[in-house]
């Protein structure tokens, strides 16, 4: 364990050498310089009527060029040394290994694993890229490693399976989808209102809000009273503080006349933080010794609704707030080790794990990263397995397979905890 952590702070080390760097704008400015002595040269030449002229201006031009790019090379060499250092650090801490396993479970799910690497690209903003990779993709689809090929082919068949429940094979491997204009105009937004919150202007989120606002409060979501919230905090700070323009709508004027434009509509769920608010005005003077200090603190005020937006925002498209794939990699990276240690241990012995599903450890992962994986049906009580997975129906509600079987009559069924009535085709695979 010690060594490990002396790796990881060596790693650490090299890694804030190569921050420390200068961000090669000499570099930049060093071929700007070369660019414009090549643009004037040619501009010469070609207004030249003397032919001698032309001889003359490329001889002047070779010592200024000379020079320019010895300075590009001395601004790039510290650079690429720093970053060919870490690479060998890297190199020698984590050398590569194969994997100590019979077979390549990933090979069963490289069209799941495709899927989210495109819904990865699409959350990060890089819409070109997701084109670029859905349409190589999609002239080399990858399909489904099958332990029962003829299972998979009367599956494909109609979508259901012999129980008539959906197969998620068919949506779950097709990344047309994510190709839709639609759906990267919809991450535009998202960047550009997070970019905006990460400006200190909080306006095009709260509009955002307010235009979805049926859909949060349907989730019981008070991200617009959030954003209000801090708008009025915001504005109570003064222009000294918020840099906004010093006139009736800024300052504790402003934030009181904002106030009464936008919190009446609030009062129903929020009516004590609102008089809260409101009674801070009579420790203005001495605000940061009054009990109202913490509520006006915005040091981390504007990190923290990014991330409320992002989750909100994210729900809303039916996605969760972190990416799955950025999990799965971070998870896999920590829990990986400690498997691979055990599997070579267990064959240097000869023994192995038999119990089916689970691990002999805990894997050490944050908490963050833990799952509750379990899923009791509240109808039947009884625990969810592979063969009788949860099922979640359009209305929300979580059943297990066989419970849901049971509820039908024909291809419909009645939710047992709502009014909500469904056709089984609906009700999706929850997978824990």
């Amino acid at each position: 364990m010690d060594s490990t952590k002396q790796k990881l702070e060596s790693l650490l080390e090299d890694l804030s050498r190569v921050n420390t760097l200068p961000r090669l704008s000499a570099a930049v400015e060093d071929v700007d310089k070369i660019i414009a002595l090549l643009s004037s040269a040619r501009e010469q030449v070609a207004g030249a009527l003397d032919p001698h002229t032309a001889s003359l201006t490329m001889t002047k031009l070779q010592n200024p060029i000379k020079t320019a790019f010895d300075s590009v090379n001395d601004d790039l060499k510290a650079a690429s040394a720093a970053h060919k250092k870490l690479g060998r650090a890297l190199d020698k801490s984590f050398p590569l290994k194969p994997l100590p396993a019979d077979s390549d479970k990933m090979d069963e799910h490289l069209p799941l694993i495709n899927r989210a690497i495109a819904m990865h690209l699409l959350r990060e903003g890089q819409f070109s890229v997701t084109s670029t990779f859905i349409t190589e993709v999609q002239e080399n689809p990858p399909r489904p490693v099958s332990a029962d090929p003829d299972a998979s082919m009367a599956d494909g068949a109609n979508g259901t399976d012999d129980d008539g429940l959906p197969v998620p094979d068919d949506e779950d491997y097709n990344l047309t989808s994510l190709h839709s204009q639609e759906l990267q105009e919809r991450f535009a937004e998202m960047y550009t209102i997070l970019q905006q919150l990460k400006a200190q202007n909080l306006m095009p989120a709260i509009e955002w809000a307010r235009a979805n606002s049926a859909e949060l409060e349907a989730r019981g979501s008070n991200l617009e009273f959030e954003l209000s919230k801090l708008q009025y905090v915001w504005l109570f700070q003064g222009p000294a503080i918020n840099g906004l323009p010093d006139d009736g709508r800024n300052g504790r004027a402003g934030a009181l006349a904002y106030a009464r434009q936008h919190f009446g509509r609030f009062q129903t769920r929020h009516l004590r933080e609102i008089q809260h608010l409101a009674s801070a005005m009579a420790f203005a003077p001495n605000l940061a010794a009054s009990p109202y200090r913490a509520t006006f603190a915005t040091a981390v005020a504007f990190t923290d609704i990014s991330a409320s937006f992002t989750r909100e925002f994210c729900s809303l498209l039916g996605l969760s707030a972190e990416s799955p794939l950025y999990l799965a990699v971070t998870a896999g990276a920590l829990a990986l080790p400690q498997l691979m240690k055990y599997r070579l241990a267990t064959r240097a012995k000869g023994t192995e794990w038999t119990t089916a599903g689970e691990l002999p450890f805990e894997t050490p992962l944050p908490e963050s990263m833990l799952y509750h994986s379990i899923f009791v049906c509240p109808v039947s009580k009884e625990q969810t397995t592979d063969a009788n997975p949860p099922m979640v129906i359009p209305c929300g509600h979580m059943l297990a397979r066989e419970t849901l079987q049971k509820l039908c009559k024909g291809s419909r069924f009645k939710c047992p905890y709502c009014p909500s009535e469904g056709q089984i085709k609906d009700a999706r695979r929850v997978v824990l």
